[in-house]
Order: C-alpha cells, then sequence, then structure tokens
C-alpha cells in the first residue's frame, strides 16, 4: 500500500528479524520533514520512527528555515513546492546563512534541470516523488555517514561490535539487547567518535516534537548501558570526561 507514491511500510528487503528490532523505537539520528502535505508527513514519520529516527514536520517554507535555522537536525527533507517560501529559497538562504545541515530535496519535479538546480542551490541528494520508502531510507542513513565522516556502519570499540544498519549490538557473538534510549545514546557517541557530547547535545537527539527528557535522564540512561556493555577485563566503551560529556574514543 502506497499513499502519494510512498509505501506505508517498507516495501521489500525487511524481515521479521528487522522488524521486531526497529519497532523498538531506538534513535539518535533526528529528521526535519518539509512539505505542505500533512498526510504524506504523517505517513514518513510514522515509517521513519518506525526505522529508528526522530522526526519533526513543519508544513511551509517559513516555518522549514525557521526550524532548519533554531534545530538540531541531522537531516532536512525538503519538498520544492511549498507555501510562503519556495524550497529552493529555504536552501539558498540556510547556505548563505553558513548553515551545513544535510539536506535531501523530495520532489515531484523531475526534469534534469530543476535537479541540477536544486543541487547547485546547496542540496546534498535530490529523490523524485514517487518513489520507494526504503530508498528513503537509505538515502538518510547514508548522509548521515557522511556528515559524520563513517563509511562503515559497522564499529568496534572495548570489545563491541556495533552495526548501526543491522542496528545489533554484539559481545562474543551474543546480542545485547539495549533499550531505545540506550541504543540512541550509543549509536549518537559513535557517530561522534572522538569528540566529547554533553548531555544537552545527547537529550536533543533522543527526543523529538512534544517529547520530553532530562539530563538526569541521560546519566541513568548511560549509567544502564554501560553495565550492558561491560567487559569483565575492565575495558571501558563509554568515557566521561567530568563537566563536559561523554566520549566513546
Amino acid at each position: 500500500m502506497s499513499f502519494d507514491g510512498v509505501p506505508l511500510r517498507p516495501s521489500g528487503g525487511v524481515g521479521p528479524r528487522t522488524l521486531a528490532r526497529d519497532t523498538l523505537g531506538r534513535r539518535a539520528v533526528k529528521i526535519l520533514l518539509v512539505d505542505d502535505s500533512e498526510r504524506l508527513c504523517r505517513s514518513l514519520a510514522t515509517g521513519l520512527r518506525h526505522h529508528g529516527f526522530a522526526v519533526d514536520a513543519v508544513h511551509d517554507g517559513e516555518a522549514g528555515l525557521s526550524s532548519a535555522r533554531h534545530g538540531t537536525y541531522d537531516v532536512v527533507v525538503l519538498d520544492l513546492m511549498l507555501p510562503k517560501l519556495d524550497g529552493i529559497t529555504v536552501l539558498t538562504r540556510l547556505r548563505a546563512a553558513g548553515n551545513r545541515v544535510h539536506v535531501l530535496i523530495l520532489s515531484a519535479k523531475d526534469r534534469i534541470d530543476e535537479r541540477v538546480e536544486g543541487l547547485g542551490a546547496g542540496a546534498d541528494d535530490y529523490l523524485v516523488k514517487p518513489f520507494e520508502f526504503d530508498e528513503l531510507v537509505a538515502r538518510l542513513r547514508a548522509l548521515v555517514r557522511r556528515k559524520f565522516g563513517a563509511k562503515s556502519p559497522v564499529h568496534e570499540v572495548g570489545g563491541v561490535r556495533i552495526d548501526t544498519g543491522l542496528r545489533l549490538v554484539e559481545r562474543n557473538g551474543g546480542a545485547i539487547e539495549l533499550t531505545p534510549h540506550e541504543y540512541g545514546i550509543l549509536e549518537y557517541l559513535l557517530a561522534r567518535r572522538g569528540s566529547v557530547v554533553p548531555k544537552s547535545e545527547l537529550l536533543d537527539h533522543l527526543y523529538a516534537g512534544e517529547e520530553r527528557g532530562s539530563e538526569n535522564g541521560v546519566e541513568v540512561f548511560v549509567h544502564q548501558l554501560r553495565r550492558k556493555l561491560g567487559d569483565p577485563s575492565g575495558s571501558e566503551v563509554i568515557r566521561t570526561r567530568r563537566g563536559h560529556g561523554y566520549l566513546i574514543e
């Protein structure tokens, strides 16, 4: 089943095991949808949350520009035909202000010159409607890896193997079960590997919309995560820089 060319569920290549993992709601990547179709945004937001993204949505160019300027988004999914400000204007103003957020244009405009214009204005990718939902998810994950300079979705740290593509965490071949927020923190720290991440930044990337959390809650999640990732040899996956934040080296 599809809506405006967008499958309400992944169109293929997703088995029961993957669905079971993703419905846990694990997330660290934060997406802004800017499209004037509220029905399309609801459909996309449902599917993207199913795949572990935190999602906000707005429905005109002015709101999209303001949200992208002031939010902490990893990728903006931007339609071109918007009320108040068109998508190209939103994009050019973002880039003129030095905003480097990754932008994926999602538009029914499919002529070569229109795609060239969008990419030339500073978009990082361009996907034409109608499209396969699985392709959108793959492109979003690729943009996030590009943002953090990561080529491979597989990470090895402190004897733990994390595959962010399959969303699997293992030690010695055995799966480690994490809660949604525990996994979200781990994935985001991996994306920022080698950098100290403040608790406030982790908080921003765990929640979207009207959801709420606290920095004390982040501390609790990190404590639980460390316990689950613990190695009898004493190696520590997540390190603390007191007064600054957390780090995976």
